[in-house]
Order: C-alpha cells, then sequence, then structure tokens
C-alpha cells in the first residue's frame, strides 16, 4: 500500500464512479480499478460494492474513506509547511545585535521582515559584540548586527561590512567646545574622557586609544561605565567629554547634549555576522532582506 493507493480509493469513494475518478486523476480507469483491487488485497477487506450501474461504499470503505482525508490533509498541509520552511516563510531567527548602532534600523527592518515572513518565530538578544561573536560561533544565535572582535572567530564565521562609524565627542550645550563645528583628536589631551569599557566593547574602545596614541598624547579616561546610556548620564552631568560613534547622536542622544566629529577621521565598523554552516532558509531570507536595505539605503535612511 502507498498514498497513490489511497487518493486512488479516495477519488472512487468521492465520485462513486470510476470513470468519473479517472478523469478527475487523468489516468486510464482499468489502472485506477487495478489500484483499488490491490488496496482491498493488503487490508483483506471489501470496500466497495460496484456492478455496471453503481458503485457504493461497504462500511468498511465508509471508515477509510474518513480516515483516508484526515491522513491526506496532513500530509498535504506537511508539504506545504516543508514548502513554506524552504522559501524561509517558517521557521526560527535567533538574532543578536548590539543597541546604540542599530537602533536607527533594527525595528523597522525587523517590521519588514515580519510582515514578509509572519510565521517565523523572531528571537532577540542585545549583548556585547564579544558575546555576541561567542553565541553566533556555538550556533546560540543564527545571525547577529555588531562590532568585528580580533580573535573571535572571525576566519570561521562569515561578514558583511554595513558602515564604518566615525567617532565623535559628545559634550553638553553649555560646554565651551559645543559651538565647534568639529574638533582635533589633539584637543582633547587635557580633558578628561567618558569611554565606554573596553570589556563591553573593544572594537569601539581600542579605536578611540588608537586615535588618541596617533594625536600624540594618552586619553585621560576620567569614567569607563559598562552601557552608552551611562557614557551619556555622565556627560549631561557634568564629568567629562564622552566619546561615541555617530549612531548614537542619531539615535539615543539626550536634547541637552551634542554631538561633534572629531578630525582627523577615526572609525569603527558595523558589521552582520553569521556562521556560514547557518543553512536555515528564514535565516537566509533575513541576510538577503539586510542586504537589499544595505543595497538601496533603507538601514540609514529612516524610510
Amino acid at each position: 500500500m502507498d498514498l497513490r493507493h489511497l487518493r486512488y480509493f479516495q477519488a472512487v469513494a468521492e465520485e462513486l464512479s470510476f470513470s468519473k475518478a479517472a478523469r478527475r486523476l487523468r489516468i486510464a480507469q482499468p489502472a485506477l480499478s487495478r489500484a483499488v483491487q490491490e488496496l482491498e488485497q493488503d487490508l483483506g477487506a471489501r470496500l466497495l460494492d460496484r456492478n455496471r450501474r453503481t458503485v457504493s461504499l461497504t462500511p468498511v470503505g465508509t471508515v477509510l474513506l474518513g480516515e483516508t482525508a484526515v491522513v491526506l490533509e496532513r500530509l498535504d498541509e506537511s508539504l506545504r509547511r516543508v514548502k513554506r520552511t524552504a522559501a524561509g516563510e517558517e521557521g526560527e531567527l535567533r538574532l543578536g545585535y548590539i543597541g546604540p548602532p542599530t537602533q536607527r534600523f533594527l525595528g523597522r527592518l525587523l517590521a519588514e521582515y515580519r510582515q514578509r515572513f509572519p510565521k517565523v518565530s523572531v528571537h532577540l538578544e542585545e549583548r556585547t559584540p564579544e558575546r555576541v561573536w561567542e553565541m553566533v560561533a556555538k550556533g546560540r544565535l543564527s545571525v547577529a548586527l555588531t562590532r568585528p572582535v580580533p580573535g573571535h572567530g572571525e576566519r570561521a564565521l562569515s561578514t558583511l561590512l554595513l558602515r564604518q562609524e566615525p567617532l565623535g565627542i559628545v559634550v553638553r550645550m553649555d560646554h565651551p567646545l559645543a559651538e565647534k563645528k568639529s574638533i582635533a583628536w589633539k584637543a582633547l589631551s587635557q580633558e578628561p574622557l567618558i569611554v565606554l569599557a573596553r570589556r563591553e566593547g573593544v572594537g569601539l574602545h581600542d579605536e578611540i586609544l588608537a586615535a588618541c596614541r596617533a594625536a600624540g598624547f594618552a586619553p585621560r579616561i576620567s569614567q569607563s561605565p559598562s552601557l552608552m546610556g551611562t557614557v551619556l548620564t555622565y556627560v549631561e552631568a557634568g564629568s567629562g567629554i564622552g566619546i561615541a560613534t555617530d549612531s548614537v547622536a542619531a539615535s539615543s542622544m539626550p536634547p541637552r547634549l551634542r554631538y561633534i566629529p572629531v578630525t582627523p577621521e577615526h572609525s569603527v565598523p558595523l558589521v552582520m555576522v553569521w556562521n556560514p554552516d547557518e543553512l536555515s532558509p528564514s535565516v537566509k531570507a533575513f541576510r538577503d532582506l539586510l542586504g537589499e536595505w544595505l543595497k538601496h539605503g533603507k538601514l540609514w535612511s529612516g524610510e
């Protein structure tokens, strides 16, 4: 017995006619008759009473017709789910990200992703760059939006550069530097600087130190908090000058603060990272959508 036998029987039982069922199935009537006979032999029971004029269901045939409908309906739905999963329309997306650099676009991006693939289950994990890389490498995250982390599996993981984010300073509106359109790194040599802790953002922290060294001074770091929001709070409280990327100014900076570019320009990359062995269609669909947005400038346009 195979599914073909059940489908053939179902057609005859619903039409109560071998000729009509054969036309419905687009097969020869003798082949249909043989299939029903084979099914009856396998079950050891008569399913249909037939003569030259009529076909009717036996009690056993009535039971089988009901069960066949359930089985075939479940099979068809399963096959549809498989096809939807293969097309990225079902499944799971476990997305890691870092906060301020993605705040400008992540909500909009996920809204469109959910609109296109409403049956995909989306799970979000906001973590430090180091933790995000580790979770992708171990398969706990499908894909992530983060900064490169030296020594954290760059060779094993795939990346796509989303943007080089320039560094600048954040000051209060009443700070003497607040009226400047830009400022040189060397002008910060005597200023108390507030920098995100290295354990929370090694790439950002190290690039700030490199910029200061290139300008010929060692920075006076007055505070090194674990969250960018805390950096801004220290600045607002008058504790010093914050160092941040321009994405912070565009997304989460309080109105009493001002972002000023620093020259010469130093930047830190924002990347999408994933394991090339991750073959889930739902994950590929997310990567394709983000690539589409990147190509058409939608990540940063706010549209």
